[in-house]
């Protein structure tokens, strides 16, 4: 009896160990972040395993484990009408608000998912439930966008997928189809997905071809640069929950098909710029700016060693 308290105790102190991350005192439901956290870390040891033993790629075993859990199949109610279809040869779920007498056409929100380009779904039950709020809410027909992931795709090719996804939904016959009002269509997406609802933005800005265009664009978080790894979110959040600094370069270097001896040097911005002495005298200039006073000396720190590193060069 006694050693079965013993190793419970020790079970329970090393769950607590695990489980257990300093955070802010601003953070609600801190145990709900750790926990989550916790998960999401075991999720990601488990995928490197089954990579490490040759069964699969780490980022399809992960995102095997997110689907799973998360999954929900294209459920309609009474005020939302939810179809999976395709346009153009891609996947997407279509969330249909309810009509309204008075707004014959609706609305649309062309919505990209996040999740690293490698990661989540359309399909799974959090953005399911994103997206049929905003259809009810908003009374408009939600265009949630399935696209391809890493590692079976690489950049560009998940930009492609969202063009034509939506160059096909924003042509008149379909735009009739789902009773939208050409005139009121926006983009939006989170995360990575902001990353390539703001690609698709500029793109549909400087083509002349299409005769609909979209009227507003909502980036939510958006991964917007892979230029500079020590902006100041950068340095609040290098060891954030979830996603730490290291996993969102790791991410870039995935999306673009790399090599990931190069994260460390990406993390402290050897990959920018030839000539990195001038690279740091510019941030030395601009960062006291846009920093927080806590952050000044690491930055000046920072930028002290590359320049020492560049001269040794």
């Amino acid at each position: 009896m006694r050693s079965s308290c013993v190793l419970l105790t020790a079970l329970v102190a090393l769950a607590a160990y695990y489980v257990y991350i300093p955070l802010p005192g601003s953070v609600s439901d801190p145990w709900k972040l750790m926990l989550l956290d916790a998960t999401f870390r075991g999720a990601q040891q488990v995928s490197n395993l089954i990579h490490y033993l040759g069964l699969s790629h780490h980022l399809l075993a992960l995102n095997f484990i997110i689907v799973s859990f998360g999954k929900k199949s294209a459920w309609s109610s009474a005020q939302v009408k939810v179809t999976d279809t395709d346009f153009d040869g891609v996947e997407v779920r279509v969330f249909e608000g309810p009509p309204k007498p008075e707004e014959p056409l609706k609305r649309s929100v062309v919505y990209i998912h996040g999740g690293g380009w490698a990661l989540a779904s359309a399909k799974i039950r959090y953005y399911d439930e994103l997206c049929t709020a905003m259809a009810e809410e908003l009374n408009a027909v939600i265009v949630s966008i399935e696209y391809r992931l890493v590692p079976k795709v690489y950049f560009p090719e998940q930009i492609h997928d969202v063009v034509r996804a939506t160059k096909y939904f924003l042509k008149p016959e379909v735009l009739q189809k789902y009773m939208v009002d050409p005139g009121r269509i926006c983009i939006s997406g989170d995360s990575a997905g902001g990353n390539l609802a703001a690609a698709l933005g500029q793109q549909f800005t400087q083509d002349a071809s299409l005769k609909n265009k979209l009227k507003l664009q909502a980036l939510i978080y958006p991964v917007l640069q892979a230029l500079d790894f020590n902006t100041p979110s950068y340095q609040q959040n290098v060891n954030t929950p979830i996603l730490p600094r290291y996993v969102m370069v790791k991410y870039w270097v995935d999306y673009f098909k790399g090599n990931y001896d190069f994260v460390q040097a990406m993390i402290i911005n050897n990959h920018t710029s030839l000539d990195v002495e001038e690279a740091a005298t510019l941030r030395a200039r601009s960062l006291p700016a846009f920093l927080p006073s806590f952050l000044l000396p690491q930055s000046m720190l920072l930028l002290g060693a590359v320049e020492s590193s560049s001269r040794a060069e």
